[in-house]
Parts: C-alpha cells; sequence; structure tokens
C-alpha cells in the first residue's frame, strides 16, 4: 500500500462493487456518462504483475460493473482500457481498468476505438 497512492484508500473512494481483491468506482474524470474504473486492492502498476486470483477478480467485476451500467444508462458499446506504463500514458502507477460507456453519436466516426491513441494510425481503413 503507497500512502501517496489515490488507489490505495478503498474506503475513501466509494466502491460501486467490491470483491476480495478489487473494487469498481466512478472514474473522477469521466469521459463519458458512467466510465468507471476497476482497480485491484493490492498496490501493483501493471496487469502482468497480477496474480491469476486477480486477474479473475477484476474481470468478475468489470462484468458486474458493466451490467450496471447497461441498467443504469443504456450504453450502445464499451471501451476497455489498462495504460501500461509512463509511454503508454498511465499517470497513477496503480493499476486500473478503464471501463467506458459509448453511445451512438458520441462521436462522429467512432471506428478504430481505442486506436485514437495513436491518432495518425487511428483510421487504417482510410487511404493514406
Amino acid at each position: 500500500m503507497s500512502t501517496k497512492c489515490p488507489f490505495c484508500n478503498v474506503d475513501s473512494l466509494n466502491p460501486l462493487f467490491s470483491n476480495d481483491s478489487a473494487f469498481s468506482i466512478a472514474d473522477g474524470f469521466p469521459v463519458s456518462l458512467g466510465h468507471c474504473l476497476i482497480i485491484p486492492k493490492r498496490h501493483f502498476s501493471t496487469l502482468f504483475e497480477a496474480t491469476e486470483e486477480e486477474r479473475a477478480a477484476l474481470w468478475e467485476l468489470a462484468e458486474e460493473t458493466r451490467q450496471y451500467l447497461i441498467s443504469e444508462y443504456a450504453p450502445d458499446g464499451f471501451n476497455i482500457g489498462i495504460n501500461d506504463g509512463a509511454a503508454a500514458g498511465q499517470t497513477v502507477m496503480h493499476l486500473h481498468i478503464h471501463l467506458i460507456p459509448r453511445y451512438a453519436g458520441d462521436a462522429d466516426d467512432p471506428r478504430g476505438g481505442v486506436r485514437w491513441v495513436m491518432p495518425d494510425k487511428a483510421p487504417y481503413w482510410k487511404e493514406k
């Protein structure tokens, strides 16, 4: 546990759901209505450091949170993402999985999805 880590004090984060190894919360800086984070209780920075049990617990909560978001907000799809390392945009070095509801019309052309982290390479279907 890191005293400076914003995800290490589970009780102060108002979890939506939790299990023995993980919890989910509403994102503090949502990119869409219902944007949530799935976070392990143990402090580590990458999915590749998670135990098999932790990975199972994270995905169990991702599904539970997804079902909640479907019932509350009726999104038309989801983006699911992990920023792994500073070069990939990770700013909080405690693993967290973004579960981002998507809605028809929220982007002019949503094709490419997560590929838009590299905008010049995202529209692979267009001629250059």
